[in-house]
């Protein structure tokens, strides 16, 4: 069933990143789509905080492609996909290696091509406006195939 959150500011897109984070477990895959600076990695911060500590820094990995955290309960890994130039790249960085023992944010995911993932949650987030025409995000949160 298809959730769709407000997002006031940043403290409300990492507060919905820890809301996530809380039953994240090993094997999850959730995709983060949007736009640049549509506050993908500002989830992915809220939600990796959420089972590490609040001061953990998580660095966007825009240019490492991956990074990988040792959290409580799951081990989780955070991959940007935007610099790929084909999907076939994600056997170097071992997406699917991780994806057998940590939970993985997966930015970018439309750069995995043929090589998606059939059950996962996608997080779509996007500019918009609540009722009284502040700016803000909203989340659209949309599990497929057998993701519960």
């Amino acid at each position: 069933m298809t959730e769709t959150v407000w997002l006031k500011d940043a403290l409300a897109t990492e507060a919905l990143g820890a809301r996530i984070g809380q039953s994240l477990k090993t094997g999850d895959i959730v995709y983060l789509t949007g736009d640049l600076g549509a506050g993908k990695s500002c989830l992915a911060r809220g939600l990796i905080r959420s089972r590490t500590s609040a001061d953990q820094e998580v660095p966007s990995p825009t240019f490492t492609l991956v990074q990988t955290y040792e959290a409580e309960g799951v081990d989780i890994a955070h991959f940007d996909l935007y610099r790929l130039t084909d999907p076939e790249e994600v056997y170097e960085i071992g997406l699917f290696e991780l994806s057998e023992d940590h939970a993985c944010l997966i930015e970018w995911p439309q750069r995995l091509g043929h090589l998606g993932f059939e059950d996962y949650l996608e997080i779509h987030l996007e500019a918009g406006q609540d009722e009284h025409g502040h700016q803000g995000r909203i989340a659209t949160l949309t599990p497929h195939g057998h993701y519960r």
